[in-house]
């Protein structure tokens, strides 16, 4: 090669590598562009952690464009929403335009203020940033331009209120809706079935300006059966001259209450890191707590330092999801790094970025792309549409906006902050619920319920889940009321201690009501407050929350519900008639010892067996030929069998368990005529309340009970004819004078006065299910689930078992009590089964002896020719045709047979 040559390839390698680096060194390989790009406006704030982010993010989004695009032309202009200049442009606005803005405080102000200078000053094309769809309402009374401008907004969660929504086409909401923030927390809340919530939150980006989403809120958690006891409204922190103290303060008020479980939403971190610190301060992070954080929160638990996690162990929230293991994330995060710590040195060990810095750089990248390809200059409007129409693939997902919110469903993450950060558990998601993760969340064998993947780590440590209350100061103690006046004292006896200056209580209501009280996992201090009136008053004064509860007899009953709840059912109850017995000595017929059905069994086997007996004796025996041989046959053939004349084996068999069936059926009447003759037996005296109602006849019951209103309205009866009792006395005394003749009550009232009085009364047929007896709380008390959960341990213990010994008398004999019913076929049963089976067999061994001569029996000899059992057929057949007497036709008969068989058989 010529040195010419040489020089030449030398000097071109040399011009190239100064190219290729001068490239680099612009950070692009194209040249100078040659259209211009708009302008985009920022309003953040840049004192919080979210505002820092976003400035970060959308610098990097502008430098990202500008280097794939070729272009130098956009320009991203910056407001600190909360700076200077934000408060000096607020300032001249409200010298120069008519607007009031108390509603939606400083800090919104700001906000607007900052739009303003922005779209008036610099002229920009679009605006990004955390303006609130209230904001954006104010701004478009201002300045009738900005109506049309396009806006994203990065509030997170979106809140757009009805009457503003149709007023801003081109507002956009880059963030998920603050419907799908609060079924996520109900779903939570729902699963751990916490009955009762404390909601706190800060005034904030309309939030207080929406009155509507506390509403909201309440509704979706009345699905999961939650509500809302108590919510506290802080104030934005800038607004406080001492946030601390304040919250402190709003923290000890809460304390006082019963609840324990805490809601956080609409925060800012500031506000959040406060409150958590004098929470643990407070004892308020211990065990029997429950926390829980919304996405504001949850989302930049990777930025704040560990003194701050440290502060929040055990506590539970949710946040956007995204893929934060993709590469494009990959490729952001460690930029957003390396800037981060550029400009915010003194954060540079936390600065990860959230799902905030994602969307604030998609938001920037989203508008920059409509600008490049939109043709010419374009207008405001034609940005919306553009903004509108596209589909952009960002490094937080896919985004398109349908009716200017985020097109498509969130998927939140469940984590549970332990130790230096978080445990991960489950996914959720508004049309899938619960699901392990995200790429399982199309799985149909996904679980529900994410607390089944490890044990959630609970403020004081691990446990099970906490009840979400406790009794309170104000709760102390709790007042309970217990009937004074009840009409039997062995379920509620109340008497005064006069030496303790105290009210006490027995009987078996109590003694149940204390033995639950026992299994309860917390004291409950308690007194009683004896009532005097209605069983229904007394429901009444704790749904008027002047009793805290009531114990006693009470049944638990449709009409109550209305005004209380009740806890499970300690003793099972019925409405049942009480009546007079009378004494029942003469037998006119002894028939009545046994049933209809049952003699008309006896008769039927007796005749069907005789009749099976003499078919198979009927060539044996010359004396029973004929219809009157069977019948008389039929008629004596027990004493027949007992003489042993009979001759047939088969007859034999079938007759053994009929005599047997006779014997013990003998024994049982005899058994029972012999009691019927020499014992007074005692029947009610009026049988059912059908004959009660029909002879008009007056009916007594409890008077402070809800069993009058039954009779009336239930069962029919006339008022006029329903008495009002209030003691047992009463009842005898009524009853001895013909005042009523029936007297009802539930079943363990009826229990206790039949075991005193038994020899006189009786129970009639007539019974009506009720709802047994429970204890009374107040609606909505968690006190219910408790004590429900209690009694069933006392019932399971066979603690139960022995208290309802009280209610037992020993006065009552058995003979008294004894059943006046007929004997019927079920103590029978099975012997009539046993011996209705051989007479069966034996019917069908004599029908097919009675067909053998019969052409049938010839197919079933050739049957059983190719079966090679014929020879066995023959010799049987001829055994038992030479053990019986024929005559000269059944002797020809009989020898054709076995001919034939011979021949087969050969």
């Amino acid at each position: 090669m010529s040195p010419v040559i040489l020089s030449f390839c030398m000097l071109s390698l040399l011009v190239a590598v100064s190219k290729t680096s001068a490239d680099e060194a612009a950070g692009d390989h194209c040249p100078l562009a040659s259209h211009k790009m708009g302008k985009i406006g920022g309003v953040i704030d840049y004192g919080s952690r979210v505002g820092k982010e976003m400035k970060v993010a959308m610098e990097m989004a502008a430098e990202d464009f500008a280097r794939s695009s070729c272009s130098k032309q956009l320009v991203l202009q910056i407001e600190d929403s909360s700076g200077d200049s934000a408060r000096d442009a607020f300032f001249s606005l409200t010298l120069s335009a008519p607007v009031s803005f108390e509603n939606n405080g400083v800090n919104a102000s700001y906000r607007i203020a900052a739009a303003v200078e922005l779209v008036d000053s610099n002229q920009v094309q679009a605006l990004i940033g955390t303006m609130s769809a209230q904001d954006t309402g104010h701004l478009s009374k201002i300045d009738k331009n900005i109506k049309y401008l396009p806006i994203i907004s990065l509030t997170s969660p979106a809140i757009t209120p009805p009457s503003i929504a149709h007023q801003l086409p081109h507002f956009f909401q880059f963030s998920d809706h603050i419907t799908f923030h609060i079924q996520c927390l109900a779903a939570i809340v729902g699963h751990f079935k916490w009955r009762k919530v404390t909601v706190i939150y800060e005034s904030k980006n309309g939030f207080s300006a929406y009155s509507g989403i506390l509403t909201l809120l309440s509704d979706t958690l009345k699905t999961v059966n939650t509500e809302i006891e108590h919510h506290s409204t802080f104030p934005p922190m800038s607004s406080l001259s001492n946030p601390g103290a304040f919250i402190e303060q709003e923290l000890i008020d809460m304390r006082r209450r019963s609840n324990r479980v805490f809601v956080v939403v609409m925060s800012s971190l500031k506000m959040a890191v406060l409150l958590f610190s004098k929470a643990k301060r407070l004892g308020m992070m211990e065990k029997g707590y429950v926390w829980i954080v919304t996405d504001e929160i949850a989302s930049l638990l990777n930025s704040v330092d560990s003194s701050v996690v440290d502060n929040m162990q055990g506590v539970i929230g949710f946040r956007t999801e995204f893929a934060r293991t993709s590469k494009p994330f990959k490729r952001f995060r460690s930029r957003f790094r390396s800037k981060y710590r550029s400009e915010y040195p003194e954060e540079e060990e936390y600065c990860n970025p959230s799902i905030f810095a994602l969307r604030a750089y998609d938001a920037t990248w989203a508008i920059a792309q409509t600008m490049k390809n939109s043709t010419g200059k374009s207008s405001s409007k034609d940005l919306s549409k553009g903004i509108s129409s596209r589909i952009f693939r960002g490094v937080s997902g896919v985004i398109r906006f349908k009716n200017n919110v985020l097109w498509q469903l969130p998927w939140f993450q469940i984590i549970n902050v332990v130790g230096n950060s978080y445990r991960e558990m489950a996914v959720w998601s508004p049309e899938s619920g619960f699901s392990k993760t995200l790429e399982k969340r199309n799985d149909v064998n996904s679980s529900s319920s994410f607390e089944e993947w490890g044990p959630v780590y609970w403020p004081g440590g691990k446990g099970s889940v906490p009840r979400g209350w406790v009794i309170s100061e104000k709760d102390k103690p709790f007042k309970i009321g217990i009937p004074s006046m009840g009409a039997f004292r062995e379920f509620v006896h109340v008497s005064f201690d006069q030496a303790n200056n105290k009210t006490c209580a027995t009987g078996f209501s109590i003694k149940v009501f204390e033995a639950t009280l026992k299994r309860l996992p917390y004291d409950f201090p308690y007194e009683f407050v004896p009532f005097n009136g209605p069983y229904d008053e007394m429901v009444k004064q704790v749904y008027n929350k002047e009793l805290d509860g009531a114990v006693g007899d009470f049944s638990i009953e449709p009409g109550r519900f209305r005004y209380a709840e009740f806890s499970q059912p300690y003793i099972d109850s019925r409405l049942v008639m009480i009546v007079t017995t009378k004494s029942v000595k003469k037998i006119t017929w002894m028939l009545k010892t046994f049933t209809k059905k049952l003699w008309l069994l006896i008769v039927a086997m007796h005749m069907f067996i005789g009749c099976l007996v003499w078919i198979l004796e009927r060539g044996s025996n010359t004396e029973f030929e004929g219809i009157g041989g069977m019948i008389w046959f039929s008629v004596t053939v027990i004493f027949y069998a007992h003489g042993q004349s009979l001759r047939n084996s088969l007859s034999r068999v079938v007759v053994a368990p009929w005599l047997f069936v006779i014997l013990v059926v003998t024994a049982c009447f005899t058994a029972d005529l012999s009691s019927r003759m020499t014992v007074s037996r005692l029947e009610p005296s009026i049988l059912d309340i059908d004959t009660l109602l029909k002879t008009n006849a007056s009916a007594g019951c409890n008077a402070n009970s809800f069993v009058g209103q039954y009779l009336t309205n239930v069962l029919h009866f006339k008022p006029e004819n329903i008495r009002r009792f209030y003691s047992e006395s009463d009842y005898l005394e009524a009853f001895e004078t013909g005042y009523i003749k029936a007297a009802f009550f539930v079943e363990p009232h009826a229990k206790v006065f039949l075991g005193k009085y038994c020899n006189h009364f009786t129970q009639a047929k007539s019974t009506f299910p009720l709802g047994g007896f429970g204890y009374v709380f107040a609606k909505d008390s968690p006190l219910v689930f408790d004590m429900s959960e209690a009694i069933l341990k006392v019932v399971e213990s066979g603690e139960m078992r022995q208290l309802e010994r009280i209610l037992s008398s020993p006065n009552c004999s058995s003979d008294a009590l004894r059943d006046n019913s007929s004997l019927d076929l079920e103590p029978f049963t099975g012997l009539f089964i046993l011996s209705g089976s051989i007479s069966a067999f034996g019917f069908l061994v004599a029908i097919l002896r009675m067909g053998r001569n019969l052409q049938i029996l010839s197919c079933i000899q050739r049957v059983l020719t190719k079966r090679r059992i014929l020879r066995w057929a023959s010799i049987h057949f001829s055994k038992e045709n030479s053990t019986i007497p024929k005559t000269k036709d059944q002797v020809q008969t009989s020898t054709s047979v076995e001919l034939e068989l011979t021949n087969f058989a050969h």
